[in-house]
């Protein structure tokens, strides 16, 4: 498959091959988070509505989410590297075609197309590192791989921001030519499977066409049940209601099909082993909270306190670079000491770090921001190298396909739960707190008719008389209220996360400490 045999593939240094396939991952997730940036821009250049234009979002959403569970099964189907270089091709190809569609259904096709490149991208990096490092090297390879899965989101604001403020949302897709097609040419040259995926393939591999459907239709139809819910005023809809016994009826009789047939597509028995159950877990958790809060405070910040995109972004950007310095600090920390240790601080650092964002309210500045937004940072580094490295702990080699495959699905349906569930909880918190401060509106409170005397007296003093400076000082009242509902439902919301993540702190020593077999390296050359 890669012209040569094994015994004349020649050996690149291990750093090399994790700096090759990070790059495509950096790409992948950076552009995804770009693209939420720049919706709007896409929207008036299309000709196509707000709610119209989300399908670009949710198009890509679907297509990856389903290839993620699949990963696993066609890494062992193509060769992991062929595989992986199909995934980049299509991401750079579809990017570009991204770029050049003039209207809505052409994106939306190509958008499709690109999720389903990048949805096999962070699944095969995760199992190649796994494969090309020992146990101890692990944490640092995994460090590396944490920097573009969990960085590039607090970069891609930023970046999408300048980029559609300054020049043309186009700029977006195109700027993943130059790096997709570094990355084919360094993986062609550096990247080999190792042997146990060459001896797998050539015993030959059934295909559970049926578990393939399952997971099509059932986690298709769920990312859109998840995406759609709230704007759908979910089960209040036919169709989110219809969707969500699709989804469920087909999930279910996945997981039984899957954990019955010879030849599973994903293998859920893997979940017996309790590090991997527990990891899967806490994947599950840390997409939930980096998904949320990545979308909760820009939210925040541009509906709220009236930030353009970008400024919204370089309030993020600071968390990104602490938890890029973080990153191989937490990975030499997990080489030294349990990694249950390393990792019950990053949980706890960041439930602290979470409960700041309590502190937030209309008077919040620019800098107050970014100072709370780098303290939640602060624990993601310890939680994600020391999860990533203790999900392959007694798990075969030959089943790493796999655990990348679930772990990455588990994480990335962790964030589309979380983002569904804290958008609809934040917008009712709003409506619940609206509620209640409008119950003090009234001629009987002192405190409203000073405000409402007060703000009339200033309109009046602008040219406005009478009833007009009036409904003026109301409107204004009103908005008043709407924005500080706003900000405790975003409150509430910080406090819901910082809770399920503070739960996660005892869990964690359910984890096995590695023992000296998993410890031993085994080279892909055997």
């Amino acid at each position: 498959m890669n012209g040569k045999t094994p015994a004349t593939q020649h050996v690149y240094n291990p750093w090399l091959i994790a700096i090759t396939v990070t790059l495509a991952t950096f790409m992948q997730v950076l552009d995804s988070s770009i693209a939420n940036i720049a919706l709007p821009h896409i929207a008036g250049s299309v000709g196509a509505s707000t709610q119209e234009s989300t399908w670009v979002l949710t198009s890509y959403l679907v297509s990856s989410a389903i290839i993620l569970p699949l990963s696993g099964w066609l890494t062992t189907v193509m060769g992991r590297k062929r595989f992986y270089m199909i995934c980049v091709a299509v991401f750079t190809a579809s990017s570009v075609l991204c770029g050049l569609a003039t209207s809505l259904p052409m994106l939306i096709l190509f958008r499709v197309l690109q999720g389903i490149g990048g949805g096999g991208l962070q699944p095969c990096e995760q199992a190649i590192l796994a494969d090309t490092f020992s146990v101890k090297q692990r944490c640092m390879a995994f460090a590396i791989y944490g920097m573009a899965a969990l960085v590039a989101p607090a970069m891609g604001p930023t970046i999408g921001g300048w980029i559609t403020d300054n020049y043309s949302w186009h700029w977006i897709f195109f700027i993943n030519v130059p790096i997709g097609l570094l990355s084919l040419f360094m993986t062609q040259r550096v990247v080999h499977d190792p042997s146990w995926i060459r001896k797998e393939r050539s015993g030959g591999i059934k295909t559970d066409y049926v578990g393939i459907g399952l997971i099509v239709v059932g986690v298709g139809f769920l990312q859109y049940v998840l995406d759609k819910g709230q704007e759908a005023d979910w089960f209040g809809s036919h169709i989110i209601t219809t969707c969500s016994i699709i989804a469920a009826t087909a999930l279910i009789a996945l997981v039984i099909r899957e954990w019955t047939h010879d030849n599973p597509i994903i293998d859920l028995k893997l979940l017996r082993k309790r590090n991997f159950a527990t990891a899967i877990l806490f994947s599950f958790v840390l997409g939930l909270v980096i998904n949320g809060a990545t979308i909760l405070i820009p939210q925040f910040l541009q509906n709220t306190m009236g930030y353009t995109a970008e400024r919204a972004g370089m309030a993020l950007m600071p968390g990104g670079i602490v938890m890029m310095i973080l990153m191989p600090i937490a990975a030499i920390a997990a080489t030294r000491i349990d990694h249950r240790l390393c990792m019950a601080f990053g949980f706890a650092a960041l439930a602290l770090g979470i409960y700041h964002l309590t502190s937030i309210d209309l008077d919040v500045t620019f800098k107050q921001v970014q100072l709370l937004r780098v303290i939640q940072m602060i624990g993601l580094p310890f939680i994600f190298v020391n999860i990533t490295t203790m999900s392959y702990v007694g798990v075969p080699r030959e089943k790493n396909n796999q655990v990348s495959g679930l772990s990455n699905f588990s994480r990335n349906i962790g964030g589309a739960i979380g983002i569904s569930i804290l958008n609809t909880f934040m917008f009712r918190q709003s409506q619940i707190q609206r509620t209640n401060l409008t119950i003090n509106t009234n001629r009987s409170n002192p405190f409203f008719e000073h405000l409402l005397a007060s703000t009339t007296r200033g309109f009046a003093a602008t040219g406005s008389h009478g009833i007009d400076a009036s409904r003026k000082a109301l409107a204004q009242i009103s908005s008043m209220i709407d924005r500080q509902a706003s900000v405790l439902g975003y409150i509430n919301s910080f406090w819901l996360m910082a809770v399920v993540v503070a739960c996660m702190v005892p869990l964690v020593f359910i984890l096995k400490k590695p023992g000296k077999v998993d410890e031993a390296f085994i080279s892909d050359a055997q």
